[in-house]
């Protein structure tokens, strides 16, 4: 393997390893509803939240105290990140279906 190319692969194994250290939490939006509907958190650092919308319907992610929004296509991923986060209880909704996709994340 060339010098360059030796570089190139440690700085990306470098760049992932800044990313693992942020914890990760899955979130499964299923029937309208997000799973787990309580989600505890470390508080006072960042998180990745990795959201799965296993509906056939977009639902938009929405948190008023996250300052966060962001639709998820039907059927597909995405990640958010937010925090670091105080101790509390930030609520979640989904934008599209608010009387059934509601949630929180509880930072201790």
């Amino acid at each position: 393997m060339n010098t360059s190319r030796l570089l190139g692969l440690l700085l990306l194994l470098g760049a992932g390893n800044l990313q693992a250290d942020k914890p990760v939490f899955t979130i499964s939006i299923r029937d309208h509803l997000f799973y787990p509907a309580e989600l505890e958190v470390p508080a006072n650092q960042k998180i990745k939240l990795f959201i799965v919308n296993e509906d056939p319907t977009p639902e938009e992610f929405e948190s008023y105290e996250l300052n966060r929004e962001k639709v998820i296509p039907g059927g597909s991923k995405t990640v958010i990140f937010v925090g670091p986060l105080k101790p509390g209880v930030y609520p979640f909704f989904g934008e599209f279906n608010m009387s059934t996709a509601q949630g929180k994340l509880i930072a201790r």
